[in-house]
């Protein structure tokens, strides 16, 4: 697929560094996002709509906030589906909900057009190096035919299984991860206010049962004064927190844990850090704990 025309829709905090792979490799990439200044700054071909972009592309790459906003760029009256031509593969790297994936996958197979989800891991570290992890459902033809376009950003590509598994296979990750993360943050404040020495508490946690995610990647960071910005805000946690919740009542499957990253990303947020990223869920808990601040030097921009 060495011609094959590449576009890109929600240029983001993630799609815009995906797309920065891409052009790095030296494939053109035509692109949109609804913040025209997205596609300047990463250097994509403008492309003047969603549409545009599906008309003039072999392999159209979504990576949007939600299902709502899929389903719109998707299903509105000047939608992607209105624009498709038999032969195009539609590869939706958001984390949406299963069953509206299903839905729009089914859409597209009408007009002749493979649809896959490929749920995305590694944040915006990973993605700025072209080493995310994908989990894929739909059709695996359909998959191989375009790991080379998605080579350019990924270092590991899994099938699966059936159109949802790879938004499914995401959401339970992404719980996994939210439950690390708050619960290390709470974690790190008390640790922070019983006089412990932060950097030597992470070197214990991380040759000991309590290792994970975060305490590897994230928090030897955070005490320094770095947030890591970029990645997953907290409103957009919080929404993958409530798409797992909804998943697992569908299935009938007790959500017994849910409860604890729900309050803590939805603390963040109500305290004013919606739109900053996760990270700082830390820093809603030290507010509420006696104003706690890990780090108390200037912190990084």
């Amino acid at each position: 697929m060495t011609d094959t025309r590449i576009g890109f829709i929600g240029l983001g905090n993630m799609g815009g560094r995906m797309t920065a792979c891409i052009l790095r490799a030296g494939k053109e990439v035509l692109g949109f996002d609804a913040k025209t200044e997205n596609i300047a700054t990463v250097g994509a071909t403008p492309a003047a709509s969603a549409a545009a972009v599906m008309e003039g592309s072999d392999v159209v790459l979504l990576s949007l906030p939600d299902s709502r906003v899929v389903e719109a760029v998707v299903l509105g009256d000047d939608g992607l589906l209105a624009h498709t031509k038999p032969g195009q593969v539609v590869v939706d790297l958001s984390t949406s909900a299963p069953e509206s994936t299903r839905r729009i996958s089914a859409l597209f197979a009408e007009k002749g057009v493979q649809f896959i989800d490929a749920g995305i891991s590694g944040g915006a570290a990973a993605a700025d190096k072209g080493t995310l992890t994908l989990m894929v459902g739909g059709s695996e033809a359909a998959l191989n035919s375009v790991r080379d376009v998605l080579g350019y950003f990924t270092t590991n590509v899994f099938y699966v299984g059936a159109t949802g598994a790879g938004h499914t296979t995401k959401l339970l990750n992404n719980f996994l991860n939210a439950v690390a993360l708050s619960a290390t943050a709470e974690v790190m404040v008390a640790a922070k206010k019983a006089g412990l020495d932060l950097a030597t508490v992470l070197e214990v946690f991380n040759k000991s049962s309590g290792v994970n995610f975060a305490t590897i990647n994230r928090f030897p960071k955070i005490i320094t004064g770095d947030y890591l910005k970029g990645g997953l805000t907290n409103t957009l946690m919080m929404k993958d927190v409530t798409l797992y919740a909804d998943l697992l009542a569908q299935l009938g499957v007790a959500s017994l844990n849910s409860a604890g990253p729900m309050a803590s990303f939805g603390l963040a947020r109500a305290l004013g850090y919606a739109d900053e990223i996760s990270n700082t869920v830390v820093d809603a808990i030290g507010d509420i704990s006696g104003g706690i601040r890990l780090y108390d030097g200037e912190v990084e921009a």
